[in-house]
């Protein structure tokens, strides 16, 4: 299997996900800043990403699917809850890595969870061609996906209404920030 396989493909962005964790705790000034805006963005896309294909999925097509997927959208709006809080402040106050902790437990329990649970179980349900079609399913969602958090939009209906629009501004934002960086000014 590969990262065109949907299993493949999530576990590899739970291991870069680890990966960023260490590198904003281990990072100062305008390095952490620049490893944790890599890291809301890529939990956000990855979880918009989630919410819409893989537990749907999960939900319908597994055994006890609906207490699964359950399970899972009230860990990732209590990682998005957390996120959100640490998204703009400063990251070298001291609340902002007490912060990060919490965080990076709330998401590495949620990764291991899926990890253990439901990836499997979706191996194992379907084939390698679907596990393809969903991995590219994923990825189409994570390009127009929100690089913020928005928590209490865990589920495929409120991703799809208000995804658009918090991308939009979303990118937009980041455009602007991206921007005045690059003019010195933050």
């Amino acid at each position: 299997m590969t990262e065109t396989d949907v299993v493949d493909l999530l576990r590899r962005q739970h291991e870069q996900v680890r990966e960023l964790f260490f590198d904003v705790q281990d990072r100062t000034g305008t390095d952490r800043r620049d490893a944790f805006e890599r890291l809301v963005r890529l939990l956000a896309v990855h979880e918009t990403a989630e919410e819409e294909i893989v537990h749907p999925l999960a939900r319908r097509a597994l055994p006890d699917g609906a207490e699964l997927v359950d399970a899972r959208l009230a860990e990732e709006r209590r990682a998005k809850e957390l996120l959100a809080a640490l998204d703009g402040m400063d990251t070298d106050d001291p609340a902002f890595i007490a912060g990060l902790k919490d965080l990076r437990e709330a998401v590495v329990t949620h990764a291991r969870a899926e990890e253990r649970e439901e990836f499997p179980r979706i191996a194992a349900e379907f084939g390698e061609a679907e596990r393809r079609a969903l991995a590219a399913a994923v990825r189409l969602a994570e390009a127009t996906a929100p690089t913020h958090p928005h928590p209490g939009s865990e589920t495929p209906g409120r991703n799809l209404l208000l995804g658009p629009a918090a991308s939009v501004i979303d990118r937009t934002r980041d455009l602007i920030r991206d921007a005045m960086g690059k003019a010195g000014v933050r």
